[in-house]
Formats: structure tokens, sequence, C-alpha cells
């Protein structure tokens, strides 16, 4: 089972996809490409696959990613091989922009797409200042951005509310079971 994961930035999907792998650890994450440079600590394979934006190029024009973007000169995408490897030994989830999540959907039509959506755009906006990272401009572009996301919804298969991250997780893993149980 293919899960692609998305949801407008603050609503908590890091959060959650760790309480999803906590209640299931035999799920595997995806693993993204990127041009950018590792952070501290961060591991080649692990956190992401490191490569040079020549490869990185390269890897569009052989159509080996499901889906690419670029934020702030660097490239980000997901690596067709690696998903469709593990795949063979298990369920994968993808956690990716609503673009990404369409793109993927194309080229993968069983994959499951799930929105995770916040209770309202005041706890979203609430959530996102509460994290006193970004300047009040900043929030306020996050939630512009989470109003586009949250328009798309209507192209997801399913939709999560989180008010509560284990609820929420419980619920995203009722849904691939579900879902499994269909392809089967």
């Amino acid at each position: 089972m293919l899960a692609v994961i998305s949801g407008p930035s603050g609503v908590g999907k890091g959060t959650v996809i760790k309480e999803m792998f906590r209640l299931r650890p035999s799920l595997k994450e995806s693993v993204s490409c990127t041009t950018r440079a590792p952070r501290a600590g961060e591991r080649d394979g692990v956190d992401y696959f490191f490569v040079s934006r020549e490869r990185f190029l390269q890897m569009i024009e052989g159509g080996e990613l499901l889906e690419y973007s670029e934020h702030f000169e660097n490239y980000y995408g997901t690596p067709r091989a690696f998903v469709e490897k593990t795949l063979l030994s298990g369920d994968i989830i993808l956690e990716i922009d609503v673009d990404g999540a369409l793109s993927v959907k194309a080229a993968h039509p069983s994959a499951v797409l799930i929105m995770i959506e916040p209770p309202d755009m005041d706890e979203l906006k609430r959530r996102l200042e509460k994290r006193g990272t970004e300047s009040g401009e900043k929030v306020a572009l996050r939630i512009s951005r989470a109003e586009y996301e949250l328009s798309k919804k209507d192209k997801y298969d399913y939709c999560v509310v989180n008010e509560d991250v284990t609820a929420a997780a419980k619920r995203i893993l009722e849904i691939i079971d579900a879902e499994k149980e269909v392809l089967l």
C-alpha cells in the first residue's frame, strides 16, 4: 500500500506520522532526494538521498522521480525505484505537498491520498504562532498556502482532522487497512 499524506504547515503531519510508526513499526517511510547539502546529523539514504543538481536533472529527464519540486533553489523529489522496491516488502508512507501528491496519484493510481486537516483555520493559526519560529508575515503566508492546499482536498481519497494526534494516527491506519482489504 502506497499512502500519501499531505496537509498544511502546522497541521501536525510529522507528529501524526511519527505516532503511526510508533503504533505500527512495520510501516516504511519514503526517503526523498534533494540537491541541498546535508545538515548536521543527517545521513545519506536515511534522511535524504543527497545528489548533485546535475544528477537530479538527469533523474527528472530519465523519469526516475514520481514527483519533484524546487524550493529555495534546491530540488526535492521522490525516487520511483525506492518507492517501488519498498512496496514489494510492505506499506510505504510519503509525506509530500498537494501538488506532489497529485503527481504520485497520476503515476500510481492505486496510491491512497490522505489529507490531514486542522480543526479550523483559527486553530491552525494558533499552532503556527505557538511554534514561535516565524514572524507574523510568515505565519500569514503559511495560512494563505494552507488555504490553497485545503482547496485541493476534494482530489484526495480521505480527509482526517487532527484534533488528537493518536486518534488521527489510528484513523489513518484504519484507512490503510481498509484500502488493503479492497485491493485483496
